[in-house]
């Protein structure tokens, strides 16, 4: 038997709206960016249209949570079905829905912790002044939290505002960026993490105003870069690729300001952002109550120098629109010690540890992991029995490193692996599997959505009812 956890440690696991719930129109909803991307690849995977219809199947899905065990369940609210054009009238559908599933999991003794913005921008506003793009899109995002907060702030005390900016800013279809032009796209791009800045800090202070006693933060992607070689190059162009992928966002978010290394990249690539007298003064005032951070992978760098045709900055973006190279800085390579999942994202518990210390090193603020699994394909048996040692290998690995680091001195509050029940992977649809609970369709055949516990559920019960001992 192991080291059990802290005794108030907070055992969940995590969804996002457009990913589990379907009802994709129901009750008035409106069409998201995750929608419209989700119909483009229709014909060839699962879309969002119906997903794991947790619209439909919250109180079973909430009772199996209960089974489970679960402290804590992260979830996100869709923005299109509290304000179905982003920025007009108020959906009392919408509110009803997430009242019901609010008071649904307080009723079984589950914590709601609430995500506010996970990847779904209501596409209406995509044509009203292509989203983030627009200084309007900070304040109609501030309105509609304040909509969240006075609605269910009374029983939801904690909130995260944005899943993963820093790393859905790098991919275009996620933010609606159709530019062609690499220098245009980036311009784009970085008024649109500006935005997405200002919309936080508008956030956190509206919900520190609204919300008695509620805790509120970013949940970022976090990185570990290992240097390919010990070149002092490399070393560098390490440290410089989490910097730029990770780093720069959590300080924006602590410290109110873009850190001296990425306004210098900014003004490299002539792509400093539009800013207005009091945003300063706006950004530092918002204070974040803990970091919330999602963890899957590590990643490795050398050091990639400039030259004539690619200028110190310039980036190039890899196949999967979420690594690039930055010329001048780094570029990405892969890790021979490591091994990695069937979709390419290599496996490394230590990695954990390293960010768990990094982060509670560089800001001493309390930290959670709300995103953590394996995705891969499950096989149902022939007798209904998923069998996923894999999944609970790649569980348990994590969990030791969340204990070394407390060891460390880390303050972890608690651990929300992805996913709940198996739901819609944004670009494998549902052949990539993450869940406890096996969700019985096919990316183009529905089935009958019977939820099955899978092995890593038993096991993962197990966990939280020792509080870790015994993983």
């Amino acid at each position: 038997m192991k080291a059990g956890f802290p005794e108030h440690f907070l055992w969940g696991a995590a969804s996002s709206a457009f990913q589990i719930e379907g009802g994709w129109d129901a009750d008035g909803k409106g069409m998201t960016v995750a929608d419209f991307n989700s119909f483009k690849r229709s014909g060839r995977q699962a879309d969002s249209k119906v997903a794991s219809d947790f619209y439909h199947h919250w109180k079973e899905d909430i009772a199996l949570m209960k089974e489970l065990g679960l402290k804590i369940y992260r979830f996100s609210i869709s923005w299109a079905r509290i304000i179905p054009d982003g920025d007009g009238e108020v959906n009392p559908k919408g509110i009803e829905f997430y009242n019901n599933v609010i008071d649904e999991l307080l009723a079984n003794g589950i914590m709601p912790f609430v995500t506010l913005y996970h990847f779904d921008l209501p596409y209406a506003l995509v044509e009203k002044y292509n989203g983030w793009e627009a200084r309007e899109c900070a304040f109609a995002f501030e309105r509609y939290a304040r909509v969240c907060f006075k609605a269910f702030g009374d029983r939801v005390k904690w909130w995260l505002v944005h899943n993963e900016q820093n790393l859905m800013i790098r991919v275009d279809e996620r933010m609606n960026i159709t530019e062609p032009d690499p220098w245009k796209a980036d311009k784009i791009r970085a008024q649109m993490d500006y935005h997405m800045f200002l919309a936080h800090a508008l956030t956190v202070n509206a919900c520190h105003e609204l919300v008695e006693g509620g805790k509120i933060a970013p949940a970022v992607s976090s990185t570990c870069t290992y240097p390919l070689t010990n070149r002092p190059e490399d070393v560098w162009a390490a440290k410089m690729n989490d910097w730029f992928k990770t780093n720069y966002c959590l300080d924006m978010h602590y410290y109110g300001e873009y850190p001296g290394y990425y306004m210098r990249y900014l003004r490299e690539r002539d792509i400093v952002p539009r800013m207005e007298p009091g945003d300063a003064e706006l950004l530092k005032s918002a204070k974040m109550d803990f970091i919330a951070f999602n963890y899957y992978r590590t990643l490795c760098a050398s050091y990639l120098p400039a030259d004539a045709e690619h200028p110190v900055g310039m980036r190039a973006y890899r196949g999967n629109e979420v690594d690039f190279d930055q010329y001048g800085y780094c570029r990405d390579e892969k890790n021979t010690n490591l091994q990695a999942s069937e979709y390419g994202a290599q496996i490394d518990p230590m990695g954990l540890r390293i960010v768990l210390n990094e982060y509670y090193a560089r800001y001493h603020l309390p930290l959670i992991i709300t995103e953590n699994g394996l995705g891969t394909p499950d096989v149902l048996t022939e007798d209904g029995k998923v069998h996923d040692d894999y999944r609970i290998d790649y569980i348990r690995g994590h969990l030791d490193a969340m204990a070394l680091a407390m060891e460390d001195g880390v303050e972890l509050m608690g651990y929300c692996p992805w996913s709940v029940v198996d739901l819609l992977s944004s670009h494998q649809g549902f052949r990539k599997r993450y869940g406890f609970v096996y969700i019985n369709r096919e990316d183009m055949d529905l089935k009958d959505l019977r939820r099955i516990r899978k092995d890593s559920f038993y096991w993962y019960q197990n966990v939280i009812r020792t509080n870790g001992a015994e993983r």
